[in-house]
């Protein structure tokens, strides 16, 4: 992976209003990026915001802003000039030309940035490196402005340069296959962990980022996940066994949600986030005390549906209620999420109510089943082991009786799967 820090440079924040955009969202989404600037070590200097029709095709900004910009450069004394949109290469190279001595990068880079400090397992690691690979490919003619120089030397069009971008991007080209390779490798080994745990019920903690989904998986286990105030402090999902009034469920924290999160990131980690598609129940933990949350709520929304999720349970867990000041703050969410339930993570307020409507949903989507199995139905006994939670198993002389915990349907698959091998190898 390609490392740089951010730590104590000197930020200027640009973005424009453009399109459907107002002045109050491009506000708010530039402090969101200056929240991502912090959680990369930057000091922020300052904001730019400019009204046009559409970016500038050359420079996002328009020709008078990107001058206003250099001033407050050279004034501010900046090291870093941040845009909030993704930047084409073009745009990238010209802008960089025009500040000179501080670096030009956009949001996407910037939330790169920070996933590759923030990345630990193997599994993320690579997912990391693809979406920067991905970014880095079509932007490589940067690299090697230098050699350009060195055309005229010989006749032949395109020159030293050329040549040398060239074999840059085939060796993109083929890291790029491989980390693909190893990310299905990857992928194959979870799915095959996936097997293993059965028919369990299978909650996923969902929502932006810094919401309290790590402060509740670790009220829930023993898990240890890393509680900072920092966007993206954990990229890799973490699953545990969990018991909630006497039910064991299966538990997941997956990586945080953001705003305008960059989608080749959302396809890189795809494998990760295939917990929540796999999910019985899904938990939109959101920050209450967020002024922003009802924009966290439609940014989760987007993001379930980018990822096809769209038919599954969810419930709306409204978390950091004792930070509210607002005394119409919980009445107003609750009026557009009346099944929401408020709770605080950190001083554990309405955890029980939390608990139980997890519990009843899961005895809403799973059915208990008693079955008589003869012995010959070695094959279906051991699906059921697998695919089921068995409650009770009681060998007779000429049966086999069976009590099991399944999903609503579950059963007749199975049953369809297992039968006719049965009756074929009888």
């Amino acid at each position: 992976m390609f490392e740089t820090s951010l730590e104590k440079e000197k930020a200027l924040l640009v973005g424009v209003v453009h399109g459907h955009l107002t002045v109050e969202e491009v506000e708010e989404n530039l402090a969101e990026l200056g929240l991502l600037a912090k959680t990369a070590g930057a000091h922020i200097s300052g904001q730019i915001i400019q009204k046009r029709n559409q970016p500038h095709t050359a420079l996002y900004v328009g020709t008078g802003k990107a001058q206003e910009i250099v001033s407050q450069v050279e004034l501010l004394k900046v090291d870093l000039v941040i845009f909030d949109d993704e930047l084409s290469p073009a745009q990238t190279k010209n802008l960089q030309k025009l500040f000179e001595t501080a670096r030009v990068i956009d949001r996407s880079a910037l939330i790169l940035d920070i996933f590759v400090h923030h990345a630990s397992s193997k599994e993320s690691k690579t997912q990391v490196e693809l979406a920067q690979l991905q970014y880095l490919l079509p932007r490589l003619t940067r690299a090697w402005t230098h050699l350009e120089r060195q055309r005229g030397a010989t006749s032949t069009r395109g020159g030293m340069g050329e040549t040398q971008i060239e074999i840059d991007r085939r060796l993109v080209r083929n890291r790029i296959s491989a980390l693909k390779v190893d990310l299905k490798k990857i992928e194959t080994q979870r799915d095959t962990r996936r097997k293993q745990r059965g028919d369990m019920f299978k909650v996923a903690l969902v929502g932006y980022t810094n919401a309290g989904k790590s402060s509740l998986m670790n009220l829930f286990s023993d898990a240890g996940v890393l509680v900072e105030n920092k966007l993206f402090a954990t990229l890799d999902t973490t699953v545990r066994n969990v018991t909630i009034l006497d039910q064991e469920i299966l538990l997941s924290d997956t990586v945080g949600f953001i705003h305008k999160l960059p989608h080749h990131l959302v396809a890189s980690f795809k494998s990760t986030l295939q917990e929540v598609s796999l999910a019985d129940l899904i938990l939109i933990v959101i920050d209450l005390s967020d002024p922003q949350y009802e924009k966290h709520i439609r940014t989760v929304n987007e993001v379930l549906m980018d990822l096809g999720v769209t038919e599954h349970d969810t419930l709306t867990v409204l978390n950091k209620m004792d930070l509210v000041a607002d005394q119409e703050t919980l009445p107003g969410a609750l009026k557009g999420n009346p099944e929401a339930i408020p709770v605080s993570a950190l001083r554990q307020i309405n955890i029980d109510q939390l608990e139980q409507r997890i519990i009843d949903i899961r005895q809403n989507d799973y059915v208990i089943e008693k079955l008589k199995l003869d012995h010959s139905q070695q094959k279906l006994l051991a699906s059921l082991h697998q695919s089921a939670e068995v409650l009770n198993i009681n060998y007779l002389e000429t049966s086999i009786e069976v009590e099991v915990r399944l999903k609503k349907g579950a059963l007749d698959q199975l049953l369809k799967e297992s039968l006719p091998k049965d009756k074929n190898n009888g």
